[in-house]
């Protein structure tokens, strides 16, 4: 008998998963096209949509008049009783996005610090006021927090455990037992992931490329790491480690990176070592130093454009790895690369086609992400949903 109530649990959700996935990618619509659009039949939807109308997960709209017959009533999600939070840790700060079941987004800050130097604890802290923050926000708007993310520049194991995070300086962090215990709130999980996996999951979710099967995002901010989903699906990797392309050793002998090698990709083109070969330095504001060079990129300063020329050579070369592993359609350049990237795709892609064994690099366009700010948070927030978009409602309030 448990078997059976478990197995029956598992195909509700199931169902459950394919009416809210439905309704995600075509609503508004109505419980006959669910029915026809997911195999289910129609006494099914209807007791989903009874039970999702009742949570407040769905709401009826209008009804549509297009056709022969009684008109129908169109169902549409509804974000007015939950949302989730994704933070960002990163070189350049702290960014939080909080968005509804709907996927609309309900709040957006972003606060400078506390900076590569200030150290793990001084950095949860300041995470944790953040989220404090925005916990208190959205449950002031009538919504329950299902959830928080937190995407962070490093390898992160499956316990969200920061095991290593050479640009931030980190090693060893346990970071979401850390977070939860200091929010004090069991009621609401908080995950840790990888901020260009978590980039990705937004990319392939809402982006111009949304639903392309094999899709990389490359992010620099801080290190330089990979977010990649393969044949359709987020390449997570047998403890999480995925898409550290950044610690690709490309000149041996080059400068020192932060994981106590030398020459790696993330020490001779991420952003910090793009600031600091123009600058000589990275300054206490790295945003607004960001500002700056791209201004003076724009205007073709020469001693800037011949170091993204450089830096935009060794990115093209980390990517030819990636797409003579992995063929993938379509590489985005996010974060600082994204605002950069008139400067830097010239070299990538004449990198790119020369260091790549297919012809025409395998059939792989690079483009610029079109959530250069958010795409981290984003996915963070899209990622903090996931029980919920796996059909298992949450505990009512």
């Amino acid at each position: 008998m448990i078997t059976q109530t478990a197995d029956h649990t598992d195909i509700r959700a199931t169902n459950l998963a394919a009416v809210l996935g439905y309704l995600r990618r075509e609503a508004p619509c109505s419980r006959a096209a669910i029915a026809a659009g997911t195999g289910l039949n129609k006494a099914t939807v209807t007791s989903i949509v009874g039970e999702l109308l009742d949570r407040r997960l769905v709401r009826e709209t209008q009804q549509t008049q297009n056709h022969v017959g009684r008109p129908a009533t169109l169902l549409v999600l509804d974000g007015s009783a939950y949302a989730t939070i994704g933070l960002e840790v990163g070189a350049r700060g702290l960014t939080a996005l909080g968005c509804d079941a709907a996927g609309e987004q309900v709040l957006r800050w972003h606060r400078a610090g506390p900076g590569v130097d200030a150290g793990p604890a001084k950095t949860i802290a300041a995470v944790v006021a953040l989220a404090r923050r925005a916990i208190t926000s959205v449950q002031s708007s009538g919504r329950q927090v299902l959830g928080i993310t937190v995407g962070v520049p490093g390898l992160v194991n499956r316990d969200g455990a920061v095991v290593l995070a050479a640009g931030l300086g980190w090693s060893d962090v346990p970071l979401r037992a850390e977070l939860a215990a200091a929010l004090g709130r069991p009621d609401i999980p908080v995950t840790v992931d990888n901020d260009a996996s978590l980039g990705v999951l937004a990319e392939h979710l809402y982006g111009p490329h949304a639903g392309t099967a094999n899709l990389i995002q490359l992010t620099g901010d801080t290190g330089v790491g990979a977010g990649i989903i393969a044949d359709g699906r987020p390449l997570a990797g047998h403890l999480g480690y995925v898409g550290e392309i950044g610690h690709l050793r490309l000149v041996p002998d080059g400068p020192a990176c932060g994981c106590g090698r030398r020459g790696c990709l993330e020490a001779l083109a991420s952003l910090p070592a793009i600031l600091e070969q123009v600058d000589g330095s990275i300054d206490d504001d790295p945003q607004h130093q960001l500002e700056t060079l791209i201004r003076r990129a724009d205007a073709q300063d020469a001693a800037v454009t011949k170091v993204l020329a450089e830096a935009g050579t060794h990115l093209g070369h980390g990517i030819a790895a990636l797409v003579n592993i992995l063929n993938p359609e379509v590489v985005l350049l996010g974060g600082a690369y994204a605002l950069l990237a008139d400067h830097l795709s010239p070299a990538i892609d004449k990198a790119l086609r020369e260091a790549s064994i297919a012809p025409d690099a395998g059939g792989c366009t690079i483009a610029a992400s079109t959530f250069p700010h958010t795409a981290t948070p984003l996915g963070a927030t899209a990622h903090a949903l996931t029980p919920l978009t796996h059909g298992r409602l949450p505990a009512r309030s």
